[in-house]
């Protein structure tokens, strides 16, 4: 894209843009919805490095490598990913910034694609670094410019702090030239990068000294607008999202608009207090900027007019600002219209429904992980009992069975994580499993290694050389887990389902730890594609045993000549998996001769 053009960008995509004009080199991340195509536009531009890296602790890790060299550098990771980086995070924050840094959160109102709606605003807050939160794609250009260059005037990490919808909404978006940083060189001053008590008591001083400058900046900082209305007695602060929500519904109100939404520049918002009659704070989640100003002493209200959680669009903004008495009459909404319910289901030819059916029958309980197979948590499966973090279920396993083995109800029990999530933090507790064992214990891990990082588009992961000669990784995790000292490892192909089944309830049988590896490629990223398969009416009972597979092609339906609904298969949408087949008690599904 040339630069002093113009173009609709998502917000994503104009972060990026903002990161590459302000002559960014390094940036790492992994991937994690809303944010997952940030690292992927990145590698669009020549002469950055840019890397997947096997969790959000590593790219924290990278991007902080690049700052030391004085390289501008990002980190990008959706909002739980900060949990995992915020060991390095929390003492990083105590050092100078040589090239700036910042570190993009992106946060998820509403969790329409993720377990928690934590606001990585107070984490920020936390760790004592600036907050700019953009509230459309221009912003989220120019801010991420902004956050480079506040990262390094005030030496200190910048939280660019977008949410899923300005990820992904798009608008347009004015380019400008790229300006040039060449790194400086790796020659930092010990006293100020070591950590170690002798030199972090002093980092204290420094943390906070640099906040109250920036905030010194915050009270006419060009990001932070006052737009005043005319007669208005109410002043409202909003910032990112909100701020553009709110302009839809024209409120009798003046409007603060917060581009630097930490630190607060208490003293501007004081004096802004002493000129209207009330302050009513607009923002999604938590009482973030509503909190600081009571913490000073500035009456406000706001939460307790606008849902604590999820999205506030319009509508619900207005309806708010009804309740606060600043529109006279309720705005009519607009009617839902019905749709079709459409749970979400796994892939044509995916490798993890066999598993989860296999398991189904088998009436075992199961601990879930985070990635593609947490659809197995729903109907028709119902195949995990929980689902808490990245690689959490190995941990929790061996809890229960501990606890179980307490009040001597020896069950067995079964986790479930995937090669990717096994990559990304799941390796300590395979490792602690081995910690305390007991022959008694009854446990059977099944490590569902479709060789990428499937849930968030088909990204590399360690394993993924195995299938594709681009991926430079290729970890054996066979190999790997033996290594650590599992003893009873077993492979299956969740493709041959019967062998794949007696196998698994084997290893649940068995007393102690079972590791199973089931191995096949992730049939979208790999783009399977084998002959498909069609019923013969004239043998398929009705029995519905291909149907509770959940395989997308296949539904009952009407056929010409015959009373009774008999099963049928969408041969656009059959990959020829073959899990239909095998499973039918009658030989009614076959496979064509070729499509």
């Amino acid at each position: 894209m040339s630069s002093q053009s113009k173009g609709v960008l998502t917000g994503n995509e104009a972060l990026v843009r903002g990161f590459y004009e302000a002559g960014g080199l390094v940036a790492a991340s992994y991937p994690g919805s809303p944010t997952v195509e940030v690292l992927e536009t990145i590698k669009s531009y020549e002469g950055v490095y840019a890397e997947f890296s096997t969790n959000e602790k590593v790219a924290l890790e990278v991007a902080i490598g690049g700052s030391f060299t004085g390289a501008r550098s990002m980190a990008v990771m959706k909002h739980v990913g900060m949990n995992i980086a915020s060991d390095p995070l929390m003492t990083f924050t105590e050092t100078p910034i040589r090239g700036g840094f910042v570190l993009v959160s992106g946060d998820d109102p509403g969790m329409a694609s993720s377990q928690n709606e934590q606001d990585n605003r107070l984490f920020a807050k936390f760790a004592n670094m600036a907050i700019l939160s953009p509230g459309n794609s221009q912003e989220a250009k120019d801010y991420t410019k902004l956050a480079f260059s506040l990262s390094e005037d005030f030496q200190l990490p910048t939280l660019l702090n977008i949410t899923s919808r300005v990820c992904h909404s798009r608008s347009v978006v004015t380019m400008g030239e790229r300006e040039e940083h060449a790194p400086t060189g790796f020659d930092l001053d010990p006293v100020k990068y070591a950590m170690i008590p002798k030199n972090t008591y002093q980092a204290q001083y420094f943390m906070k000294d640099r906040l109250e400058k920036l905030q010194e900046y915050a009270y006419d900082c060009p990001v932070n607008q006052l737009e005043e209305k005319d007669g208005a007695t109410i002043l409202v602060i909003a910032s990112g999202l909100m701020y553009y929500n709110l302009k839809e519904i024209d409120p009798p109100v003046s409007i603060y608009k917060l581009g630097l939404t930490y630190p607060l520049s208490i003293k501007r918002i004081k004096e802004l207090s002493e000129q209207y009659d009330e302050i009513i704070v607009l923002e999604e989640m938590m009482p973030f900027i509503e909190n600081e100003l009571k913490i000073h002493g500035i009456p406000c209200s706001g939460k307790s007019y606008f849902s604590f959680t999820g999205e506030l669009n319009s509508e619900e903004i207005a309806e708010g600002l009804y309740k606060a008495g600043v529109l006279k009459k309720k705005i009519d909404r607009a009617e839902k219209t019905a749709a079709v319910a459409r749970p979400p289901l796994f892939c044509s030819g995916c490798p993890h429904r066999p598993i989860f059916d296999i398991l189904k029958k088998s009436k075992v309980k199961i601990m879930g992980d985070i990635g593609c197979y947490s659809l197995a948590a729903q109907a028709p499966f119902n195949g995990s009992s929980s689902i808490i973090s990245m690689g959490a279920s190995i941990g929790i396993t061996k809890g229960v069975q501990k606890a179980l083995a307490l009040k001597e109800d020896p069950k067995p029990l079964v986790a479930v994580i995937g090669d990717g999530t096994f990559f990304h933090s799941g390796i300590p507790g395979f490792i602690n499993l081995l910690h305390q064992a007991d022959d008694k214990d009854n446990l059977t891990i099944i490590i569902l290694d479709n060789r990428t990082t499937a849930m968030t588009g088909g990204q590399s992961n360690a394993s993924s050389g195995h299938y594709n000669l681009a991926d430079d990784m290729n970890i054996d995790i066979e190999s790997l887990i033996k290594t650590i000292g599992f003893k009873q490892v077993v492979m299956v192909d969740q493709f041959k389902y019967d062998e794949a089944k007696k196998v698994i309830n084997n290893e649940i049988k068995r007393p102690g730890i079972s590791i199973v590896i089931a191995t096949r490629p992730c049939a979208l990223k790999y783009k399977i594609k084998e002959p498909h398969f069609y019923v013969d009416p004239s043998i398929c009972i009705g029995c519905r045993s291909c149907v509770n597979t959940n395989c997308p092609p296949i539904r009952m339906k009407e056929y010409k000549d015959y009373d009774k609904l008999k099963s049928s298969i969408d041969a656009n949408m059959c990959v020829g998996c073959s899990i239909c087949a095998q499973v039918c008690p009658v030989n009614a599904i076959k496979r064509s001769e070729s499509d």
